[in-house]
């Protein structure tokens, strides 16, 4: 659907930028993890982070939040744990589905059907 009307651009503080580096510098942290977590694109964020190693994105650094940085890492773990559940999932409803097919078939092969032997 279109949008009607000029695009939205937001504006960020330089002291969010800096937070969002911070964030995503830190051991074990991925920068897809930090822009999703802030509502950001992730080319946004790798963006800032070459403006603040080229000097262009200055402000006062805030103190980083030992929390979120946690956090961060907690829900990388959680999302790499559902995925590896969301795939044995997918397996085990593929081996099920297989076990009736066979089951289906050897049924139907084993049964006579022609006049009885006896």
């Amino acid at each position: 659907m279109a949008r009607s009307g000029p695009r939205r651009v937001r504006s960020y503080s330089p002291e969010f930028k800096l937070r969002a580096v911070q964030l995503s510098q830190q051991p074990g942290v991925l920068i897809r993890d930090v822009a999703e977590s802030l509502s950001i694109h992730p080319f946004m964020l790798s963006r800032w982070r070459k403006q603040a190693r080229d000097g262009e994105l200055r402000g006062r650094l805030p103190a980083l939040d030992l929390k979120a940085v946690g956090e961060l890492q907690r829900l990388r773990e959680i999302e790499r744990d559902y995925k590896r559940l969301k795939t044995e999932h997918e397996l085990l409803k593929r081996a099920i589905r297989f076990a009736r097919e066979l089951r289906g078939t050897s049924s139907r092969s084993s049964r006579r059907t022609g006049p009885s032997s006896r």
